[in-house]
């Protein structure tokens, strides 16, 4: 597979810059390409060895990864699935759950084996981990995935050696990370540029500060686009737990940051929101401190699942985008939400 040609004419079909950073990495992708599905089984059977499954590519927010691995993927013939990595965890947890009675068949062997029957290769994007239970599970998961001979790519603003830095317990997620770099080739995309931020953008969904004005036009553009729809109270069920939407208008949505951020929720409450929606309203953004991290780390996850849905926000907030603060050990992935946001606060409305 040569991709170089049919990724200028891509560029030039979407008017995006073409950087010479972003043409390497492509024929990197190749060539990974080339040595896992096109290469004869003579020669594989004598190469197999330094044969990487795995392609982790690490750079700073807003560079091009995500455009540059989805037009990889999309470009494959071959079975695969592109996750978001909360989701791939939620799903193998409730597999090994469901399972876990069966006492023949180890529920993380069954689920990579039956992983394999569906896909030859799996894409996270804007891959991290935050989660101590997935921290101490991730090494023996990898470890199967890649016995299994499925490829998976990965894109990721931290590199692996950084990975779950000051992490709880992090000296058992340490397997994790030597059976990444035993399996991956990490490649970086050094570009100074943020491609989201246009300094010429005009954020019309991003309102600031909380005042008249602002409410005002927040409150002007929710009617509008609710025009005709009706109000009801949206009960979602996630795992015998009910989280009830009270402002639910025909899959437009409207929270306060409180009702989503201020509870324990997490991840498969967010997804689910997800399902239910097109466009979400957040009021009262606050701005971020070390007193409410657990609140912007709900609010990251949020973020990260909502943009890989591509559904649209407008936020009401006491600050603007580019003063939003942060608590320290969240400055590194929130500035991947800020450059996210720049993009889900004006892309255009259906």
């Amino acid at each position: 597979m040569n991709l170089n040609h049919s990724f200028l004419k891509f560029c030039e079909d979407k008017e995006y810059e073409i950087n010479e950073n972003q043409i390497s990495i492509i024929k990197k992708l190749s060539e990974f390409y080339n040595l896992n599905f096109k290469q004869s089984l003579f020669k594989k059977i004598f190469t197999e060895k330094n044969i990487k499954l795995g392609f982790y590519l690490v750079g700073d927010v807003g560079v091009g990864k995500t455009m540059i691995l989805n037009f990889f993927f999309n470009s494959l013939k071959e079975k695969k699935i592109r996750l978001h990595f909360n989701e791939f965890m939620i799903k193998f947890h409730e597999y090994v759950h469901k399972n876990k009675k069966n006492r023949k068949n180890n529920g993380l062997d069954k689920f990579v084996k039956d992983l394999s029957k569906k896909t030859k290769l799996i894409y996270f994007d804007e891959f991290q981990v935050t989660n101590i239970v997935d921290a101490m599970i991730l090494g023996k998961l990898f470890e199967k995935i890649f016995e299994n001979k499925l490829r998976v790519i990965f894109s990721s603003n931290t590199n692996v050696k950084d990975l779950y830095k000051n992490g709880l317990q992090r000296d058992q997620f340490l397997p994790f990370i030597k059976i990444l770099e035993s399996n991956c080739s990490e490649i970086e995309l050094n570009i100074d540029e943020d491609y989201r931020i246009n300094k010429n953008i005009t954020l019309d969904r991003f309102l600031y500060p909380i005042d008249k004005s602002s409410n005002f036009r927040f409150n002007k553009f929710f009617r509008k686009m609710t025009k005709g729809k009706n109000k009801t109270s949206k009960i979602l069920n996630i795992k015998g737990r009910k989280l009830t939407i009270d402002n639910y208008y025909d899959r437009v949505i409207k929270f306060t940051f409180d009702e989503i951020f201020n509870k324990n929720l997490g991840s498969e409450d967010y997804i689910e929101i997800g399902k239910e929606s097109d466009l979400i309203f957040i009021e009262n953004l606050p701005n971020f401190n070390e007193g409410n991290s657990n609140q912007q780390q709900r609010f990251i996850t949020f973020i990260d699942i909502i943009y890989e849905k591509k559904i649209p926000l407008m936020i009401k907030s006491e600050v603007d985008l580019n003063s939003l603060c942060s608590a320290k050990s969240l400055k590194e992935p929130f500035k991947r939400t800020v450059s996210r946001l720049y993009e889900m606060t004006t892309q255009k409305l259906n």
